[in-house]
């Protein structure tokens, strides 16, 4: 087996393609730090993470000081070993953003790797369940924007073959949100799924007061979205016991085992592992394989590049959510037809990188390790 020759570090910063706002922040840049892995035969593997405006360059310098050299001279096809060891060996700084995020960086470009070698798409390598999944689109409902807006979004949605709609909900007088949502289902009919995100931005009490009031308006809601903060899972708890709507949990989730907590007490009924957050495929895929003993679906968050082929690869995938943001240093594209986006069939993650235009937009000249 061929070992890792070459590591080297970049960042692209890239601005949201429509402006973002929810319950407790605005996204105002993505910092993308890019990881590539060169091994021995000369074959390379790309990864990349994410951070929504801060974080960047500590992710770069975990990489750079710590992670990087750890990789030089290892077995390229040792991904368990590798994480494994990157995870122990950085315990002091777990579990947290700051080392998940390093850690996806390295397990995608390993993955990739993998894929490129075998000439093998990602979905296939992680199992390969199903050929296609349905798609909502999030870049319609953010909580900044007016109801004539949203309204507006959520109708092009449809008409782009989108099978769903995100609506931030969190504004500050409950009947807004229910103004808002009732419209958007007015406007889109029966057939269409209208899913919620409050972004952590209640208490339990509120929680448990405007699923209530959603309920009663007859709105027939996909998901209530990280309704409370992500470390409350006795809040959780008892918000699923007093709602029908499915109470969806992952994007703020940094280790499986928390996870476990969630499913093992009936926290949540739809589990949106993260890629980046988790900490890579190798961790994504052992939270969606818990969720599947659980009969609970996955439905992930952000990353769409990655996460169409990763829930296509599981049988309890159930959505891929629609945020455009690798266009532009990227030449692929996640196609929508009839509502469902098929995984790309070329070797690896199956993300074609533009690199000059990734040249154009880096934050700093490369850091190789060798």
């Amino acid at each position: 087996m061929a070992k890792i020759a070459r590591v080297e570090i970049q960042q692209v910063d890239l601005a949201p393609k429509v402006a973002r706002s929810d319950a407790i922040q605005a996204f105002l840049a993505q910092e993308t730090p890019i990881l590539r892995i060169t091994d021995t035969d000369g074959a390379t593997g790309t990864g990349y993470c994410y951070t929504i405006g801060q974080g960047g360059s500590s992710v770069v310098a975990l990489l750079r000081d710590h992670f990087g050299p750890r990789l030089i001279g290892r077995e390229a096809e040792a991904i368990e070993a590798i994480w494994q060891d990157l995870f122990m060996g950085s315990h002091a700084l777990s579990v947290g953003p700051l080392t998940a995020l390093s850690l996806a960086a390295v397990d995608t470009a390993l993955w990739d790797l993998r894929g490129i070698r075998t000439a093998r798409p990602l979905h296939l390598l992680a199992g390969g369940a199903k050929p296609a999944i349905p798609v909502y689109t999030t870049e319609g409902g953010w909580l900044h924007m007016s109801q004539a807006e949203i309204v507006a979004e959520a109708e092009a949605a449809v008409a782009s073959g989108f099978a769903g709609t995100k609506i931030k909900v969190g504004r500050p007088r409950l009947q807004e949100d229910i103004a808002r949502l009732s419209a958007v289902r007015a406007a889109v009919g029966d057939a269409f799924q209208i899913m919620t995100d409050a972004n952590q931005g209640f208490t339990v009490a509120e929680a448990v007061r405007r699923a209530g009031a959603f309920e009663a308006a007859g709105l027939d809601l996909a998901w209530y979205e990280e309704p409370l903060p992500a470390e409350d899972v006795e809040g959780h708890v008892r918000l699923s016991a007093a709602t029908r709507i499915p109470v969806a949990v992952g994007e703020s989730l940094y280790h499986p085992a928390q996870f476990r907590d969630y499913l093992a007490r009936g926290a949540c009924s739809v589990v949106q592992v993260d890629v980046a957050r988790i900490g890579g495929i190798t961790p994504w895929l052992k939270v969606a394989h818990m969720a599947e003993a659980f009969n609970v679906p996955v439905c992930p968050h952000f990353l769409m590049e990655l996460h169409l082929p990763l829930v296509c690869a599981v049988p309890n995938g159930a959505w891929l959510e629609h945020i455009p943001q690798l266009d532009d240093i990227a030449t692929s594209r996640v196609e929508v037809r009839d509502g469902l986006a098929a995984p790309p069939a070329a070797p690896g993650n199956g993300i074609a990188w533009d690199w000059d235009a990734i040249a154009a937009k880096r934050a700093f000249t490369p850091l190789v390790l060798t």
